[in-house]
């Protein structure tokens, strides 16, 4: 019995002391895997690099930002100077994509720190000022004058007609940011440009009669 009772006390000890052993590990198990966490969580730069810019992002947004304008300047001529419904229609539309996207634009500048381009007055705003001669698809102030001095079927075919290749100088410098911009944001814009803007390239021309 007496025996017995002492095999029976070495086998409780070895049972604690597994025992231990394991609450040891599990807790070392803890602590190892709160720093394996740590290694495998993103480093603190991701963010940044998520967020991150260069030049080619700058200079679409301060472009596109006054392409824009000059766009959303055309269509407001349409609600008092256009004979064709439809042609008032896509002027609203146009419209109402472009504001807001001029808005976020301003405010990455802002956020970048850049300079946010001021609005010279979006009917004199054409390729014969500054830089906007290296937008493609500006209109010149005198093509302005032209679509303003216009009413009636005769504004619905200058309108169109130069919105078509206002959406196409977009589209090229929205392909310019895919190419070489870095922002994720912004391309993201460049390719709602694109897909946006070639489909009402589409609809203009065929109210036009050229497709």
């Amino acid at each position: 019995m007496t025996a017995h009772r002492s095999t029976l006390r070495r086998a409780a000890a070895v049972t604690a002391a597994a025992t231990a052993a394991l609450v040891l590990a599990a807790c070392g198990s803890s602590d190892t895997g709160t720093s394996n966490s740590g290694k495998t969580s993103p480093p603190a730069s991701a963010p940044a690099s998520t967020g991150a810019h260069n030049a080619a992002d700058v200079s679409f947004a301060t472009q596109m930002i006054q392409h824009h304008r000059q766009a959303i300047a055309m269509a407001d001529l349409a609600g008092t100077r256009a004979a064709g419904s439809d042609v008032k229609t896509l002027a609203a539309k146009i419209k109402n994509a472009q504001d807001p996207e001029i808005t976020t634009m301003s405010g990455w500048l802002t956020t970048w720190g850049e300079k946010v381009p001021s609005d010279m007055g979006s009917m004199d705003h054409g390729m014969d000022h500054g830089n906007a001669s290296s937008m493609p698809g500006m209109m010149t102030t005198q093509q302005m004058d032209e679509l303003k001095n216009a009413s009636g079927k005769a504004f619905d075919t200058a309108f169109l007609t130069m919105m078509v290749g206002h959406h196409q100088g977009a589209i090229e410098m929205a392909k310019k940011e895919q190419s070489k911009g870095a922002y994720g944001p912004a391309k993201t814009l460049a390719d709602d440009v694109i897909t946006a803007q070639s489909a009402e390239i589409t609809q203009m021309n065929k109210m036009l009669g050229t497709s």
